[in-house]
């Protein structure tokens, strides 16, 4: 059987994509600190660009790669210094509150249940016995039982120190240099596809720039929501859940769900009464709203056509397949799925095949 030139380089791209996949799963935890190097790099080489354009030569790009690098690691470092804090102070009242929650369970909602037919035959006072017993261990004890395990998972431990210093190192590099990078993996194409190949790189570049500059303008957007409606209601772990919530949205639909159960429980904790259930019903009522009706459509725009869905079917199959480095590889590789069944799908529409 004599295959055509096309049919042979469609099988060379299909076998270098598979063994591109399984190098990926083979040498997930070593490549890991790189891919998430790679993909801040390419949302951050913007904004380094803009800085060095700013500069006009005057300014090495290094100083502009130095600021921004920085000043995202300030970010993260402030929203850790932001809600850090907050947890600490509110775990004694979340202990005082239980006891409050599970007397008002026992007072106010199996009555209410009782008349619908629905005896709940808990034992609340052991649920609470139990609950108290945890939260009021001592933080001793707890230190002494966290330090073994340090020892046992000391790898574990290791991996991450050593991926938190090797993650900024190799963002550096990677903004210093990604114009040459991707300059250098083009020159690998041969002439002939350069046009076709630069033409599908740029569409599958705008698909997934407009998507993360347009997510990240919601997140930001909504976790300033979420966290100010909860203050209003006097929630007093508002700014952490809705900072979580916000930013949690980068998974559509996951994220909301459990900034949702957090802010319901936290809410129970502290008002023990149907004050919770009415401020989640009316700030995540109103934010999913806002932000499915407005936000979402203004900022991403429904002609990206990265569906929710298919962000979340993405973002799972990758897990799946490659663990924490499949999570981080998802967006880019569905984003480059999309423009490739776009081309393919217009392909079909216009061949003769669909026409006759």
């Amino acid at each position: 059987m004599q295959f055509t030139p096309t049919q042979k380089r469609a099988a060379l791209w299909a076998a270098i994509a598979l063994l591109a996949l399984l190098a990926l799963r083979a040498l997930g935890p070593v490549l890991t600190p790189f891919v998430v190097g790679a993909v801040l790099a390419y949302a951050l080489t913007p904004l380094v660009d803009r800085l060095d354009e700013a500069g006009r030569g005057w300014v090495p790009r290094v100083v502009s790669v130095v600021v921004v690098e920085l000043l995202f690691i300030f970010v993260l470092f402030s929203l850790s210094l932001l809600v850090l804090p907050i947890l600490v102070k509110e775990i004694p009242l979340m202990r005082e509150q239980v006891p409050v929650l599970f007397r008002w369970l026992d007072e106010t909602v199996r009555p209410w249940l009782a008349q619908y037919g629905v005896n709940v035959a808990l034992d609340l006072d052991s649920l609470r016995a139990q609950v108290m017993r945890y939260l009021n261990t001592n933080y001793e004890e707890a230190l002494s039982r966290v330090l073994p395990s340090l020892k046992i998972g000391g790898s574990v431990v290791f991996t991450l120190l050593f991926n938190a210093v090797l993650i900024p190192v190799a963002l550096f590099y990677l903004l210093l240099d990604w114009d040459r990078f991707v300059h250098r993996v083009l020159e690998l194409v041969p002439p002939r596809m350069r046009p076709a190949v630069d033409s599908f790189t740029q569409e599958c570049d705008q698909v997934l720039g407009q998507y993360l500059r347009g997510q990240l303008l919601v997140m930001i957007t909504m976790a300033s929501f979420y966290s100010l409606g909860l203050a209003l209601f006097g929630l007093d772990l508002a700014v952490p859940i809705g900072l979580f919530t916000g930013l949690a949205m980068f998974v559509p639909y996951l994220g909301f769900g459990i900034g949702l159960v957090l802010a319901l429980l936290a809410g129970l904790l502290q008002f023990a009464s149907a004050k919770a259930l009415v401020m989640v019903a009316v700030v995540y009522g109103a934010g999913q709203v806002i932000e499915g009706f407005y936000f979402t459509p203004r900022f991403v725009g429904e002609r990206i056509g990265l569906h929710p869905l298919a962000v979340i079917f993405a973002l799972l199959a990758f897990a799946y397949l490659f663990g924490f480095l499949g999570v981080l590889v998802a967006l880019p590789a569905s984003a480059v799925l999309l423009v490739a069944i776009r081309r393919v799908r217009d392909g079909y529409m216009g061949s003769r095949l669909y026409q006759e």
